[in-house]
Order: C-alpha cells, then structure tokens, then sequence
C-alpha cells in the first residue's frame, strides 16, 4: 500500500506555506478526471489521522460525472462514504491558484481497511505486481500531446488554435518541431515550467508539434510507475491550471480537430533487475540493428497480443476513436520498428541501457494509471509465455491493414468484455466495472442526434 501522508509533513508544509487558505484533495476516476474536495487549512489533519469521507462511486463515474445505471454502486448501493488519506510525498502549492492554495494527491481505503478495488492508482500496482515478482522494476515515462486553444471561435462555431500574444499571429501551419512556435507562447511556457519546480514534476522538454497551437511536454523516466502516472495527471492539471491563467484552454482531447493532428499520450518502458541492469539490453541484434535482448522481442509480442484487449482504456470516449487515421501519426495496426513513427510499438535507436519500447497507441485523453497498467500486463504476458514478436515493420506501417484492432468505440468494449487476459492483472470485478461504465457512457452518447444527422438526412430520406 502506499504510504500514507504524515502528520510531519503536513506541519512542514503548513510551516512554508503560512498563508494557506486550504488544498485540494484529488482522486483520479475512471476517466482520469481529478475529483475530490477543497480542506480548509484548519482541517488537513483528517488527511492523515481518520480520513476524508468520500463516496465509492467516485472512482467509477462517466466523462459527465454522473454514476452508471450499469453499476451496483452509487444509488443502487446507498453510494456509502469511505475514508480517503493522503499519499505521501504528493502534497504541494499551486502556484496558479488566486489564492494560496495546495492539492494533494488521495487513495480510498474500504470498509476493511484495504485499498479500495476501483482506485486507478490501485489498479496499476496489482498490475505491474507479477512483474514486481520476477524481481523486475518497470521505468516509465510518459509524453503528453495538447492544444492551446482560446475562446475565440471560427465561422463554424469551432474551437481554435490560441492567438499569441501581439504582434504574433494566430498560428495556421504544422511547422512541427517550430522554435519561434515555442516564443509564441514563452510566457505560459516559463510558468508551466515553474510550476513543475514548485512541484517537483519532473517534466523536461517541450516542443512544437503536428499541428498549430499543438504542444508535447515530456516527463523524465522515473523507476516507479504508480508515481510516473502521478507525474503525467499532475502535469495534465499544471498544463489546464497554467493556461486559465493566461486566458487559454488547454485541451487533451484525442482529436479535437478534423484536419490535424491528434493528440496522444505515449508510453515509454525498460525493465531492470535488482542489480539495475535493463534487461532490453543484450547482444547486438540483426534484425533490429540494436543491442536488442530476447525479452524485449517478448514483451513486444505481449503488447500485440493484448493490445486489442486494451483498447477500450487507450481510446476511452467517442472522440478517442476518430483519432485513428491513416498516415495521422496514430497507428492503426499492432506493427512493430525501429526509429519508425507509423507503427504502434516503437523502439528508439538507442544505447544498451536506454533500450526500451515507445507504446503510442493511447490517445492523451486515456486514464494513464490503466493504461501503463495495461501496457504491463501485455509484457509481462508475453515475458512469461516467451511469446514470438513477429518480423519488424521497415516501411509505412499505413499500408498494412488494422490487424484486428477494434477501432469502433462498441468494438473495443465488447473485445475488453472477452478478454481473458486482462482481468488477471487488473482484476476481474474492475475490468467488468470497466466495461459497463463505458458502456453506459456510449449508449449515451448514441442516443443524442448530432447536427450532421440533420445535415445528411433531414430531407434526403
């Protein structure tokens, strides 16, 4: 279990902070949304001593906020209350807040005392445990992909791309990978990187991506991965917090936009064992061209054979799926390379101890705590079955077909309901909650008529 935040820590934040008027206490849901309470700074002590009540039914809400008719908790359960402690380690400022405020992050134990089943973050340590047990510790880092938009809208009544600040103009070509794109939005920039100073999230490089007013922030490597996917939830609230500030909407949406670029949350893993030596790294391998071991080509036929299994947490909403493009950056097939962006699992060149592999199927709207935890289970699968990666992918992967991969919202559903794999790792009882949850989340989004309906069939049918 993780350790719970001490009533010594707390006193030394109050210490530092004295003007504190009161923090955020934050629990990932299902979605990956932030939820919880503000505590007053005279109450911060029942973050550590009898907890803060909140209901169960808060881990397991749709993008809405609403509690799922497909699931027993919530109204049809009573939606009882259970005590929620900080976690130590995670209570810091937020330098965007108006006022002096600080966010910690929560976990929930049950009415036994145990972790509560539902907590994403609890999801993932079950998951990478069978890894935990082979004596291999997973190193995880993860890039996030955004917009900057602002409340301008265009003819369309569409969201646009952010206007920097004058004399700058309104960017409307890719220009990936720009300098003068990062001056255009310097000033949020520097206070994004403040802010992960002030809270220690370790992010390390920011570019300009595929499209206008599109950003990646990346993360440093970090040898627990319960605490990169606190990092990546934290930078996700940094990023939001920063640019309400600067008058800006950071969006994370899969694919916000028809004609550019979507937006993805990618995985980096190696594996080390007790002695620190990454086990990716072996002789030099023909095929690949790289100091590649053999569990790396197993952990890599792990992911493929699960990948469809794990759809439905890397693409987890309606709009995850029109991300799915051909020739989009975005894979469509379970292929595998070196140093080559069209397919999904990518090694980068590399020296031995930096060998790895680049998971870019999610989409950054995917819950990270699932999805590192089904990208774990995946290796870990392959690993212990000493699975066969296949032939590696030397071309435009675009040009093979989808290989299986539910690309379809339902699809992706009904394929994680059958999967015998994952509920080992993640459990049963969750992965089921899982899938009624979206579920419900898609019958309702189904069930609105869109403007296009209009459109396309008012008068033509």
């Amino acid at each position: 279990m993780t350790e719970r935040l001490s009533k010594m820590e707390v006193e030394a934040f109050l210490a530092a902070y004295p003007d504190l008027k009161g923090v955020d206490m934050l629990l990932p849901d299902m979605c990956g949304i932030l939820r919880g309470k503000r505590i007053g700074a005279e109450a911060l002590d029942k973050l550590y001593e009898k907890g803060v009540q909140m209901p169960g039914s808060t881990y397991l809400l749709d993008a809405t906020g609403q509690n799922c008719d497909t699931l027993v908790y919530g109204t049809r359960d009573g939606d009882p209350d259970y005590p929620c402690f900080g976690v130590a380690e995670t209570l810091k400022p937020v330098p965007w807040a108006s006022s002096p405020t600080g966010q910690v992050i929560a976990t929930m134990l049950d009415a036994e005392g145990e972790p509560f089943f539902a907590d994403p973050r609890q999801v993932l340590r079950r998951a990478a445990q069978p890894l935990t047990d082979m004596g291999l510790t997973p190193v995880v880092a993860i890039e996030l992909e955004f917009y900057l938009l602002d409340g301008e809208f265009d003819p369309l009544g569409r969201p646009q791309p952010a206007r920097p600040p004058a004399p700058a103009q309104r960017q409307t070509t890719t220009q990936v990978y720009g300098i003068e794109e990062l001056y255009d939005f310097e000033a949020f920039l520097v206070d994004v990187e403040n802010a992960c100073q002030a809270q220690n999230v370790p992010a390390d490089t920011a570019t300009s991506e595929y499209a206008p007013g599109q950003y990646e922030i990346n993360l440093h490597h970090v040898a627990d991965p319960v605490d990169a996917c606190d990092d990546a939830l934290m930078l996700k609230r940094l990023i939001k917090g920063v640019a309400r500030r600067h008058g800006m909407t950071a969006c994370f949406m899969a694919k916000p936009f028809e004609d550019l670029a979507g937006c993805g949350l990618h995985v980096h893993v190696s594996l080390v064992d007790r002695d620190g030596r990454n086990v990716f790294a072996g002789d030099m391998d023909e095929e690949t061209g790289l100091p590649v071991a053999p569990m790396l080509k197993h952990a890599i036929a792990g992911l493929k054979e699960t990948m469809a299994d794990g759809m439905a947490i890397f693409a987890p909403n309606a709009n995850s799926y029109r991300r799915f493009q051909a020739n989009s950056y975005a894979p469509i097939n379970t292929a595998w390379g070196v140093d080559n962006r069209t397919v999904s699992l990518r090694i980068p060149r590399a020296e031995a101890d930096a060998m790895r592999v680049e998971h870019r199927v999610a989409g950054a709207d995917a819950n990270p705590y699932l999805t590192v935890a089904a990208v774990l289970a995946g290796m870990h699968h392959g690993i212990a079955n000493e699975l066969d990666a296949g032939g590696i992918e030397r071309g435009n992967a675009y040009d093979n077909p989808p290989t299986g991969l539910p690309l379809r919202w339902w699809q992706a559903l009904l394929r994680m309901g059958d999967s015998e794999v994952l509920p080992r790792y993640l459990g049963q009882h969750y992965c089921d909650c899982y899938v009624a949850a979206r579920s419900f989340e898609n019958d309702n989004f189904n069930a609105h008529i869109p403007a296009l309906d209009y459109s396309w069939y008012l008068r033509t049918v």
